[in-house]
């Protein structure tokens, strides 16, 4: 499929203007947005990103319309898998509600500027070196073994590398000053932790691309496709997040079918990369004649282990339990950190959350229960709770 300068330059310049839209109307004044907002947001952007596809689908025919639709699909599951680290992060930096909206855009603003880099980096690769399949074949392999590993890379912690090295050097303030990325702390100009959770942001961001142009690149080569299945994969995820809010934990297969899809991609590079193969010490520099997968079982593989995926999570009891569980201990720590909201709807919001997620986690056969890690701690975060909501309640009696 060939695209002219001018497409590229409109479509650029959409993208932009969704970005700026974003950053003028929903971050410019703080606010957590309501479950009804990010709703109708999250389905807009589907909306667009759909509707776009369709008119490749148009334009360009069957394969660079199934092409777009498998890397959006693949890139936006990829996306969800962020979303689990963005909220680790923002907890770790208790960065309070109201401002969780313009740490997420500015991460989706550093991923689509990082990916675009890696995009037509990869390009240039693919077309000057037919060994680069190999590579990325690997890389995509190895992902998926790690999603397979417990928990434990430093990418999943907001004191990363650059968040260390930023705090060595520079004068950082405990403290947040509203949502400036700078402040006057004792008597000097210091960073505030705003900044220091975009750093951390920006930090992981860049290791998600490692993983994610691999992976579409083993799907397409064409670096428009790739380019704008990238772009409408992370627009929307702002409003994905409040989304998902509660039900990121619940996703407890995910990583299961995301390291399944990665590796299938993974073993397609592989065999394109023999099929394309000039490596003299590989059947003699020739092409190996080997099954190419593709593009339209490509489609049904990522969707058919995507499906299964979010249905077992959703379907699992020992699911619903975590989740319940998770919830109401993040609702509990949330509702006892006064920083985390100064907006008292929101609080109540909180503090009704956490009573339903109490209820249905007495209600949890003892199997279930069991499944709570530190349950005596999560039990005296629940009473230390219920104690501060009394208490706040006497106070606002009293004035």
């Amino acid at each position: 499929m060939d695209v002219s300068p001018l497409a590229w330059i409109l479509t650029i310049a959409a993208i932009v203007a969704l970005l700026a839209f974003d950053y003028v109307f929903h971050v410019r004044k703080a606010h957590a947005p309501t479950l009804k907002e990010a709703a109708i947001w999250s389905s807009l952007y589907v909306g667009i990103a759909i509707i776009f596809g369709l008119g490749v689908l148009i334009v360009g025919g069957a394969t660079p319309g199934a092409e777009y639709f498998a890397g959006y699909i693949t890139e936006k599951a990829l996306s969800v898998d962020n979303l689990f680290v963005f909220l680790i992060i923002m907890t770790s930096f208790r960065v309070p509600r109201e401002d969780q909206q313009k740490v997420l855009l500015f991460g989706i603003t550093f991923s689509l500027i990082a990916r675009t880099g890696f995009i037509f980096l990869g390009a240039a690769l693919i077309n000057s070196f037919a060994w680069v399949f190999y590579f990325f074949g690997i890389i995509l392999l190895m992902t998926a073994g790690n999603m397979l590993k417990p928990e434990s890379s430093e990418s999943r912690s907001s004191e990363n590398f650059m968040v260390r090295i930023a705090r060595k050097i520079f004068h950082t303030s405990p403290d947040y000053d509203g949502d400036k990325l700078f402040t006057v702390y004792e008597g000097k100009r210091a960073l505030t932790p705003m900044l220091l959770v975009m750093v951390a942001i920006a930090g992981t961001d860049l290791l998600f691309a490692l993983d994610s142009i691999p992976a579409i690149f083993g799907l397409t080569q064409n670096v428009y496709i790739v380019f704008t299945a990238t772009a409408f994969s992370l627009l929307g995820l702002r409003q994905l997040y409040f989304l998902l809010d509660g039900l990121l934990d619940r996703l407890i297969y995910l990583s299961f079918g995301l390291a399944s899809i990665l590796a299938f991609i993974g073993v397609k590079l592989i065999l394109h990369a023999l099929h394309e193969n000039n490596l003299p010490f590989i059947n003699g520099g020739e092409p190996v004649p080997v099954f190419e997968i593709s593009t339209a079982l490509s489609l049904t593989v990522i969707i058919g282990v995507l499906v299964v995926t979010v249905l077992a999570s959703l379907l699992s009891p020992a699911g619903r339990a975590q989740t319940i569980i998770a919830n109401a201990r993040r609702h509990a720590i949330n509702y006892l950190d006064l920083d985390y909201t100064e907006d008292h709807t929101e609080r109540i919001r909180v503090y009704s959350a956490l009573v339903q997620e109490e209820e249905s986690l007495r209600a949890l056969r003892p199997k279930y229960q069991k499944l709570a890690k530190d349950k005596a701690g999560l039990m005296e975060l629940l009473h230390a709770a219920h104690t501060e909501h009394d208490a706040s309640v006497q106070r606002a009696a009293r004035e």
